[in-house]
């Protein structure tokens, strides 16, 4: 998980002269707060695939959860470098935000507990899950819950001014 603080860099190329890189702590608040991201994982051909779901930003890394099942479950399983993305449809208002990382399964059933407990606080009750077998269980079958510490993150900042920064975590 990121326990350090990333190198941070403005682009000049892709930013307004005015701008000024955004803080990291600013960005974990827009990831923080953040309800919808979308997920791109490829597909065992090569082939992208690309889907919305509901995150949670917890000791350094994005959390999200999918059935076995699911494509991007199978996608994950062949490649686990995944882009997870959040911010809004806007054009001249708001902050997109970028996170490149590995997805790695959590599967230790004290720490599901945690990031239940994470989920129903920050989506309501209609997430709340039971933890056994080293997933969550909500309704019908197992949902495997994985990681993503950041290792490249990029924030784009959207109006006046109009920003690019880099955080990078090797």
């Amino acid at each position: 998980m990121a326990d350090h603080d990333p190198q941070t860099r403005l682009d000049t190329l892709y930013s307004d002269p005015q701008a000024t890189a955004t803080a990291w702590s600013e960005a974990e608040a827009l990831l923080a707060e953040a309800e919808l991201f979308w997920i791109s994982t490829v597909r065992p051909e090569g082939r992208p695939h690309v889907t919305p779901l509901p995150a949670v930003w917890a000791d350094g890394a994005l959390h999200f959860c999918t059935g076995p099942e699911e494509r991007k479950a199978k996608n994950l399983a062949a490649n686990p470098q995944v882009v997870l993305t959040t911010g809004s449809n806007t054009w001249n208002k708001g902050y997109d935000l970028v996170v490149e990382g590995e997805a790695v399964r959590v599967a230790e059933e004290d720490r599901l507990r945690e990031l239940a407990a994470a989920w129903e606080a920050k989506y309501g009750s209609f997430w709340h899950f039971e933890v056994r077998d080293g997933a969550f269980h909500h309704g019908g079958g197992p949902a495997f819950v994985f990681s993503v510490a950041p290792r490249t993150v990029f924030g784009f900042g959207k109006g006046e001014p109009f920003s690019q920064t880099r955080w990078r975590f090797e």
